[in-house]
C-alpha cells in the first residue's frame, strides 16, 4: 500500500483529491493538511510514502515544505501539484527534493501514474525539463568551481541583505524574516529577489546553500 498525504491550502480541494483517490486499492489515504505546520506535525507521527503538495501554499510554503520534508522524512516522496512546466518553476522544486510534479492541465490518470512512479523512487519529466536540468547541473558545477573565492560581501550584499540571507539559510519564511527584522513583507521580498540576482542563483535553496558553504569555510 502507498500511504498518501494531501497538503493543499483549501480544505475542499483536499477532500476532493482524497475522494478521487479512495477507490484505488493500492493507495491508503492518511489524511490532509492545509498548512506547512499541520503537514509537518502529521508526518512526524505518520509513515507517509507520498506527499501531494499544492504549489500555491502561501509564502512559498510548497518550496519550504519540500525542503523541510527532505530533511525530516527522507523516505517520503514529494509530488508538487498544479504547476506550469516553466523551467525555473519545476527545477526549484526538484532542487528542494521533489520527486515529480503534476501540471495544472494533467488528468487524474496522470496523477495516479505520478504517485506510483514516485513511490518506486522514479520520476517522469518531459524532454524540455530534462534538458533544463542538465543545463542547471552544469551551471551549479561552474558556480562551485568559483565559490572558493566568493563571499557575500564580495558580491555586494548590504548588511541588511546579509541578515536576510542568514535567516533564509535557516529556512525562515518571508513572514518570519519580516517579523524578526521588523520589516514589511514587501521589503523582505525585494531583498530576497536582489539577493538571488547578486548571487546569481534561481532559488532560495541555492542562496541558502551558498551562504552555508561560505560559513563552512570560515
Amino acid at each position: 500500500m502507498i500511504r498518501i498525504l494531501v497538503i493543499h491550502e483549501y480544505r475542499l480541494m483536499c477532500n476532493i483529491i482524497l475522494a478521487a483517490l479512495e477507490d484505488e486499492s493500492d493507495l491508503e489515504l492518511i489524511g490532509f493538511a492545509t498548512t506547512r505546520e499541520e503537514a509537518i506535525e502529521l508526518i512526524q507521527h505518520e509513515n507517509v510514502d507520498v506527499a501531494l503538495i499544492s504549489s500555491r501554499l502561501p509564502d512559498q510554503g510548497a518550496l519550504l515544505l519540500t525542503h523541510e520534508l527532505s530533511q525530516l522524512s527522507p523516505n517520503t516522496k514529494v509530488l508538487i501539484l498544479g504547476i506550469t512546466e516553466a523551467r525555473g518553476h519545476v527545477i526549484q522544486y526538484i532542487e528542494a527534493g521533489a520527486k515529480g510534479y503534476v501540471l495544472r492541465d494533467n488528468s487524474f490518470d496522470d496523477l495516479l501514474v505520478a504517485i506510483r512512479t514516485a513511490n518506486q523512487g522514479l520520476a517522469i519529466v518531459s524532454p524540455h525539463i530534462a534538458a533544463a536540468m542538465m543545463a542547471r547541473l552544469t551551471n551549479i558545477a561552474q558556480t562551485l568551481d568559483h565559490s572558493g573565492t566568493t563571499s557575500p560581501e564580495s558580491i555586494g550584499l548590504t548588511q541588511r541583505q546579509l541578515a536576510v540571507l542568514e535567516l533564509l539559510a535557516q529556512n525562515k519564511s518571508n513572514q518570519e524574516i519580516a517579523d524578526e527584522l521588523f520589516l514589511g513583507i514587501g521589503t523582505v521580498k525585494n531583498h530576497v529577489h536582489n539577493i538571488l540576482v547578486k548571487i546569481g542563483v534561481n532559488s532560495r535553496l541555492e542562496a541558502a546553500n551558498f551562504y552555508l558553504r561560505y560559513q563552512n569555510r570560515l
